[in-house]
């Protein structure tokens, strides 16, 4: 990781952007099944492990849209417990939906994960 050396008695100040980051946003995507509403996810990075939990929030049943860099997932509309096994064998993340699906509906079905 790098540093930044500052020397002088000027404060500093300013703005900077920060990307996003895919082990950021994974979890934050698998969590948005505990809403049972809309979820709005700005500056997400368009991966394709971000492509695949998508894909799995739109299989069990949300509405999902990915403009720009906000992803907005309105899972009110799920009505599936079981992550399909095709999905959750492309990355080891989807076991991440484990959880959250558990928690809401005190059920889920999902394979091995892969990746």
């Amino acid at each position: 990781m790098g540093k930044l050396i500052i020397t002088g008695g000027q404060k500093i100040k300013g703005e900077i952007s920060v990307d996003g980051s895919k082990n950021a946003v994974l979890p934050i995507l698998a969590a948005t099944v505990l809403n049972d509403g809309i979820s709005i996810i700005k500056n997400c990075p368009r991966l394709r492990d971000v492509e695949i939990m998508l894909e799995i929030l739109r299989k069990i049943g949300c509405k999902v849209s990915f403009e720009g860099d906000v992803v907005t997932v309105d899972s009110s509309t799920i009505n599936c417990t079981e992550i399909p096994e095709d999905l959750a064998v492309e990355m080891r993340s989807s076991i991440i939906f484990l959880g959250p699906i558990l928690g809401r509906f005190k059920k889920v079905t999902i394979s091995y994960p892969g990746g």
